[in-house]
């Protein structure tokens, strides 16, 4: 015994009360739950508790109890270890290591690891317990396993648990662990090693520490040996705990793994590739290679392996054989899709698309279907990551979609239609140009599955219905209004009849389907309406079932739709039952029936603009009920197998997430007191719902931040009551977790100071370019303007997400050119922008570069941001960039030209540039440059005309008309006639 006696609580009465909670035959949950808050609320807050939960520990025979009262006990330790007698504390530390050491169950082992930890915690502060450490290495090179089993895994919970009072423990550490990772006898001390590698990686300064960085580097092969170990033993548990390390010193300095980075990636496309590994093992090695995209990017880049995982993952999907693309299950072949997808968005076409092209005609012309599909769904896979490369191969691209949509084989048409919305969806304009070949094959496609259609069970048929339906959705928003006026008579009846199918997600496709068809076809959808909108009716209001509430959300988007097409008079008399509707929709408890209210009332405020504001007073209050939403931060627990995510951030479905240890006041999900009687965890399930409503939460609120804007946009007059409140809303949202709601923030109070401004009188809307300001704004639109700009600008300078940064530029390049340069005309502003612009077009912006800093160890060729080539989003970011440049130069009038200096080199560069798009853009803000800059453009005449005259001789025609273009703009604005003499012999 730890004790023999214990004053008001004691081993029986915890025993007694414990004991039939997990050796109860059958489980009683009632019972389970009266025993939890029983513990909590009469023994746990005892200090004696802890006493008695260690004893448990150290001498109960159940497995289940001594896992439990390790459990408990580290919650406890915290609280209570100060409060037991000085002279009871060496004998428990004796018999807690001595029974850790004997223990043969690895969970209780590590459950009692953790508690020794969680005492040293406490004791080494306060200078108690000074052999522990000395202890513990000595058991790490024991000559029994089972010690060097207990000591390298307490040293890793303590390295996790200590960090700072660790870091001096380094070098010695690491000499440890480079013996232990080879240990002959045992699986589990190699991973141990490898855990505590992988927090001395955290730990580790890689510049001050440079010694220990290289041991860390070298023991790398090592590290990747024991994976494949475990791979080559099919151990599932091994294999998770050694990818969750490589996890993790991916997101350490990039110093620790670039040593041996690139024969990292190969050993893990190998092990993806292998058709003999495990499938958790090959989707695992996959799941890391997406993360080496996106947070090695620029080293990936650099490394050119895109090319070789691009072609690997191709072949990898032709394992899917009768699968489809779209189910949720976790395969290779989805994974591998998976990837492509990020390679496509993330590296320069050159790497992905071009080789996936070059190399798409042996799958796509096999006689095997399954190479077939394979062939087209990752043709498919590429369209949103590159749309404007696939556009330019579109010509080519088309007929062999086409082919492959009336293929003898079910599964490679459905890859194909698959691949066909798609492209509907990136390129529905210029797809829509093939629309009378596409269309009637769509509506064949789509017959031949209704008439085929067998029942409820004919899922084949049921989703290839679906998929056509989605497919037309995407491609009627390509199309004109009188294209689309010859396929009403044939698609509103298909789409109509659909409506009483009784599969709600067949009647939700062809609903949002008809929705978009009118929001296409505009006034040519009004002998249609009445009809669409008697049928659609019955579901407005429905509500019995989470199925139903899904469909009414995509009634109300489509009748949404329908009043933008046939305008205000024709929807006059739906207005008030819908608003009533979807008002109730906000009590259902269904976060997308919220977010399908307020797009409505969006649309509504675009239709009837004032006529809205009777119903403006209760839109607002709902919509600000929604932007001051608590979102509290949500702690997940977990239990012993994902220790090594304690104290991280997560980010789920764009809510940012901190994993942590049990709290004082919950149990952790996975070592609830139920689960050891192998019972379902309802809280586990609950603390899962309760993310997935934060998450709703955030989603709610981008939204609700959006349409924000178009009622401020569309009734502006109408809502000044409330400008001041949204400013005071909106504003701190564009620091929010989720970049969602920052871009919607951004994008909203940009609106607001357009709608504000656009209030003025004439006078002072006509402003004039050049600072100081000419013509002054009234004093609450400067105020206004003021407020927006610094705080957008303070972000627009740190901001990590990239489709951010986009909005960021989107948003001020248009307020500019539209309000002038108030906006900047504070020099701080305008010194702000300045520095966050050139940062941009040199590609050292936050959202451009990697996790660390670059490999010192690579060529400039491979790294150097400023000669790197661009994934298309990439250059999204630049090339928005060179719009607010622009904009600039419109505002600023010959006074750019001293900001001009400050950009000339990069815009040179892109002018420069192996891409046609780059050299095109670029030569067109030149010519916009010139124009704002008047005669001021003169100093840089000489420069300017050296490159538009080479780009003169540029194969691609549209860079040649805009060099054109230039020079015209250049010999009307600058003064130095020599220069322009040289250019022109006459």
């Amino acid at each position: 015994m730890i004790v023999s006696h214990v004053n008001s609580l004691t081993y029986q009465d915890g025993h007694q009360e414990v004991r039939p909670i997990v050796r109860g035959d059958p489980p009683d949950t009632a019972r389970v739950k009266a025993a939890t808050a029983t513990l909590k609320s009469e023994y746990y807050t005892l200090p004696e508790s802890l006493t008695v939960l260690l004893q448990l520990l150290v001498s109960d025979e159940s497995v289940s109890l001594r896992q439990l009262a390790a459990t408990q006990a580290r919650t406890l330790v915290s609280k209570h270890w100060k409060a037991l007698p000085a002279g009871q504390k060496p004998q428990i530390r004796q018999h807690i290591l001595q029974r850790t050491f004997a223990e043969e169950q690895q969970m209780v082992r590590h459950g009692a690891a953790r508690v020794i930890t969680a005492i040293a915690k406490i004791d080494l502060n306060d200078g108690e317990w000074p052999d522990l450490f000395d202890t513990l290495v000595q058991a790490a090179g024991s000559q029994t396993p089972r010690h060097r089993e207990v000591g390298t895994y307490i040293l890793f919970t303590s390295i996790e648990a200590l960090e700072e009072d660790m870091t001096a423990k380094i070098p010695q550490l690491l000499e440890l662990f480079g013996k232990t990772i080879n240990d002959p006898q045992s699986a589990e001390v190699k991973i141990n090693s490898m855990l505590a590698l992988s927090r001395i990686a955290i730990l580790l300064d890689t510049e001050e520490d440079e010694e220990s960085l290289k041991t860390i580097q070298d023991l790398i092969p090592q590290m990747v040996a024991v994976l494949k170990a475990a791979v080559d033993a099919s151990d599932e548990d091994r294999i998770t705990q050694c990818f969750e390390v490589f996890q993790t010193l991916l997101g350490c300095d990039s110093a620790v793994l670039n040593k041996h980075f690139k024969d990292l990636l190969q050993f893990m496309t190998n092990i993806a590739a292998d058709t003999e590994a495990d499938e958790d093992a090959r989707t695992q090695a996959i799941s890391f290679l997406m993360q080496c995209v996106r947070f090695r990017k620029l080293k990936m880049q650099g490394l050119r392996v895109g090319e070789q995982l691009t072609l690997k993952c191709l072949e990898i999907v032709t394992e899917m054989g009768d699968a489809d693309a779209d189910d949720e299950e976790v395969t290779t072949g989805r994974s591998a899709l998976a990837l492509i997808d990020v390679l496509s968005e993330s590296l320069p076409p050159s790497q992905v698309v071009v080789p996936l092209l070059q190399n798409l005609g042996p799958y796509v012309n096999s006689p095997d279907p399954d190479r077939r599909k394979a062939g087209i769904l990752a043709l498919g896979t590429c369209v949103e990551g590159a749309p404007d490369f696939i556009n330019t191969q579109l010509h080519e691209i088309f007929p062999l979609v086409l082919r492959l949509f009336q293929d003898p084989e079910d599964k490679v048409r459905r890859a194909a239609l698959d691949t066909i919305m798609r492209l509907a969806e990136d390129l529905a304009e210029d797809l829509g140009k093939e629309h009378e070949k596409l269309m009637p094959a769509l509506v064949k496609h789509l017959d031949t599955a209704m008439k085929q259609l067998a029942g409820p069970e004919d899922t084949k048929n049921m989703d290839t219905i679906r998929a056509c339906c989605n497919a037309i959705d995407a491609l009627v928003d390509g199309l004109d209004e009188d294209v689309l006026q010859g396929y009403l008579s044939e698609l509103v009846p298909r789409m109509s009849k659909l409506f009483t199918h009784p599969d709600f997600k067949i009647k939700a496709a062809a609903i949002g389907a008809l929705g978009a068809i009118a929001a296409s076809s505009k006034q040519g959808f009004a002998p249609y309406f009445e009809q669409v909108m008697t049928a659609l009716s019955e579901y407005v209001r429905i509500k019995d079932s989470e199925e139903e509430l899904d469909l009414r959300c995509t009634t109300c988007d489509a009748m949404g739709a329908m009043a933008l097409a046939v305008g205000a008079q024709p929807f006059q008399r739906y207005v008030r039952p819908l608003m009533e509707a979807t008002e109730e929709g906000l009590h259902l408890d269904h976060p997308k029936l919220r977010e399908t209210s307020f797009l409505f009332w969006g649309n509504m405020a675009k239709v009837y603009k004032s006529e809205f504001k009777p119903f403006l007073e209760g839109v607002v209050k709902a919509i600000f009920e929604s932007l001051e939403s608590e979102e509290s931060e949500l702690d997940v627990e977990l239990g012993e197998e994902a220790a090594d995510l304690v104290g991280k951030e997560v980010t789920i479905g764009g809510r940012k997430v901190k994993v942590s240890a049990f709290t004082d006041d919950e149990l952790a999900a996975a070592d609830e007191i139920e689960d050891l009687d192998g019972m379902e965890d309802d809280d586990d399930d609950s603390d899962w719902a309760d993310l997935q409503a934060v998450t709703a939460v955030a989603q709610e609120k981008e939204i609700a931040v959006e349409v924000v804007g178009d009622i401020v946009t569309h009734l502006t007059r109408d809502y000044i009551p409330y400008l001041e409140k949204t400013v005071e809303t909106v504003l701190p949202m564009t620091e929010h977790s989720y970049e969602g709601v920052r871009k919607g923030a951004i994008g909203t109070l940009y609106r607001l100071y357009a709608a504000v401004w656009a209030l003025q009188p004439d006078e002072i809307q006509k402003w004039k370019p050049g600072l100081p300001l000419q013509q002054k704004p009234t004093d609450e639109v400067v105020k206004l303007g003021e407020v927006i700009a610094t705080s957008t600008l303070a972000l627009w300078n740190e901001e990590e997400d990239r489709a951010t940064v986009t909005e960021i530029n989107r948003n001020l390049a248009a307020t500019l050119k539209l309000t002038g340069p108030s906006l900047i005309s504070n020099p701080s502003n305008l010194t702000s922008l300045s520095k966050t612009v050139l940062s941009l077009l040199n590609k050292q912006h936050s959202c451009q570069l990697d996790m660390g800093p670059f490999d010192s160890t690579s060529s400039p060729d491979e790294l150097d941001p400023g000669v790197i080539e661009s994934s298309e989003y990439d250059w999204l970011v630049i090339d928005t960039a060179l719009d607010v440049i622009v904009s600039l130069s419109h505002v600023l009038g010959p006074s750019f030209a001293e900001f001009y200096k400050l950009v000339d080199k990069s815009i040179l560069r892109f002018a420069s540039s192996s891409e046609s798009y780059e050299r095109s853009t670029a030569v067109g803000v030149l010519a916009e440059c010139i124009r704002g800059m008047e005669a001021s453009v003169t100093p840089y005449t000489s420069s300017l005309f050296k490159i538009l005259m080479h780009r003169l001789q540029d194969e691609d025609a549209g860079v040649k008309s805009n060099a054109v273009f230039a020079i015209g703009l250049l010999v009307a604005n600058s003064e130095d006639e020599r220069e322009i003499g040289k250019n022109f012999n006459t």
